[in-house]
């Protein structure tokens, strides 16, 4: 019987689907090359590790594993002023704003088996670089103190300590959900609704 349930583990664990399929790999490799499709199945075998590990390795690994993506504006990249990347496409580029790490992020953690009702994405102010900015916020339970990941400070710290950011609000795809049925869709779930249309077609 052990042997049994051994056999089905290891059949389930094989069907398991990495975060970048095999046809995302063959377009990065086409569209950027072999570098940037080396920066898939790094990010694959890096999340592979992290699927046993504990919350807070998840949490410290995802960030790290992102935040060295260096980072560029959207005016930069893409030509104009506000675009949110597919994680396929801020690691294609190898390049991408805040938005771009919250993303990716996200949906990595999202992929680990982080519920998505303890993540959101958080408009803050950076008070030293006196700009709007956006954070990865993790929230053990709803009343919690959320834990920050940030591209800026790379350690990840509970938000009372990070005096430097003054949080505006947070929102993830829950809170959009229920504002869409509710027909008050906030200016973000056009972005949203954007972002997961790229998403599911695999956009790099």
């Amino acid at each position: 019987m052990r042997t049994l349930i051994l056999l089905i583990f290891f059949i389930l664990t094989l069907m398991a689907d990495p975060f970048a399929n095999e046809e995302l790999l063959q377009k990065a490799d086409a569209k950027y090359g072999a570098f940037a499709k080396n920066r898939f199945i790094n990010m694959n075998k890096t999340l592979e590790e992290l699927k046993d590990k504990s919350r807070q390795e998840q949490l410290e690994g995802v960030n790290d594993l992102f935040n060295a993506v260096g980072y560029s504006s959207d005016m930069k990249l893409y030509g104009k002023s506000d675009h949110w990347a597919t994680p396929w496409e801020f690691l294609g580029k190898d390049q991408g704003d805040c938005e771009d790490y919250v993303i990716a992020k996200y949906f990595a953690l999202k992929h680990l088996g982080v519920p998505s009702k303890k993540l959101y994405f958080s408009y803050v102010r950076s008070t030293r670089f006196k700009e709007p900015h956006m954070v990865l916020t993790y929230f053990e339970t709803p009343d919690a103190v959320p834990l920050v990941l940030d591209n800026i400070n790379f350690r990840v710290f509970p938000a009372t300590k990070r005096k430097d950011l003054i949080p505006i609000y947070n929102f993830n795809a829950d809170i959009l959900q229920a504002a869409k049925e509710k027909k008050k869709l906030p200016k973000t779930h056009k972005k949203w609704d954007r972002l997961i249309e790229n998403i599911q077609r695999n956009r790099l």
